[in-house]
């Protein structure tokens, strides 16, 4: 695997990736090793021949077709593929007064990736709302980092969402065991997404889920009458005062959490809260103190 890019090189590619380095940079002492025990390679693609490469790396067969000469890059199969699930719908645009949650998910989701094929894991990214509008297969090449920080930053959160569902369509899709990192404000029936996680524990799947909310929706300190209006569904807007639904929605919010909570645990899901408030670094260092203590 080739070293860490070059951070004059990141600038390049925008400030995703100069941020997924300047939060991974300090991490790397210490954490996790991948579960990396040998190895087979795959063929990952071709660049143009340049003197001083290796004759036996050579394509013949593109050479015949082309008349040109090509070399056959490989990449190192691992034995760990993460999937990174971001939560792209309109939700995830709320942002208070703090960077949105799409925000905070976009940086997490960008530190992981940089992390992983540090580490020679493979990572893909899924991003959806009620769908998924683009999928990314795990690869553990270093180029791979470049196409998901792209996807990530050219992302924007809009339309519903159907967590369950795409949990499920997941669980069917990626029958090889494997890592799924879900950034998500998770809103949903936590009924069904209780039965999505058992799915996706049936398939073996380590699940690690990122609950992404803003303080506003922890805390609700609204106290003057305001206007409330659905991200996900246009012109569904509603004008209340808060003072009086303020007792009624913290109760039902806690019962959510603690109820979403509890399903993770049955489901050996590792549950992690992330307030939009705190540090991305805080996100990362759970994440990392907890792979590292299952070494």
């Amino acid at each position: 695997m080739p070293p860490l890019l070059d951070p004059t090189r990141l600038a390049r590619y925008g400030q995703l990736a100069l941020t997924a380095h300047q939060l991974v940079e300090g991490f790397l002492t210490g954490v996790h090793k991948s579960p990396y025990k040998g190895y087979s390679v795959e063929f990952a693609e071709h660049r143009q021949y340049y003197p001083g490469d290796e004759i036996r790396h050579i394509d013949w067969r593109a050479v015949a077709k082309t008349d040109r000469y090509y070399i056959k890059e490989y990449e190192e199969e691992t034995n760990l593929k993460a999937h990174l699930l971001v939560d792209a719908s309109g939700s995830m645009a709320y942002r208070g007064k703090h960077p949105s949650k799409f925000q905070h998910a976009q940086h997490i989701a960008a530190a992981l990736a940089y992390l992983l094929l540090h580490q020679r894991d493979a990572v893909g990214l899924m991003l959806h709302d009620s769908r998924f509008r683009q999928v990314i297969k795990p690869r553990s090449h270093s180029k791979h980092l470049l196409q998901i920080l792209q996807a990530l930053e050219a992302a924007r959160p809009g339309g519903e969402t159907a967590l369950a569902d795409l949990w499920h369509q997941t669980a069917e899709q990626l029958r090889q065991r494997g890592l799924i990192i879900v950034l998500s404000d998770c809103f949903g029936e936590v009924s069904t997404l209780y039965r999505a996680l058992q799915h996706l524990h049936h398939r073996r799947h380590e699940v690690l889920l990122f609950h992404i909310l803003a303080p506003e929706e922890l805390e609700f300190p609204f106290t003057r009458w305001t206007q409330f209006r659905n991200l996900e569904i246009q012109g569904d807007q509603q004008l209340v005062d808060p003072q009086q639904l303020r007792k009624d929605y913290l109760a039902n919010f806690q019962r959510y959490l603690n109820e979403l909570r509890e399903a993770c645990g049955k489901t050996q899901v590792d549950y992690h809260l992330i307030r939009t408030d705190q540090p991305v670094e805080r996100a990362l260092g759970i994440y990392l103190a907890r792979r590292a203590g299952r070494r």
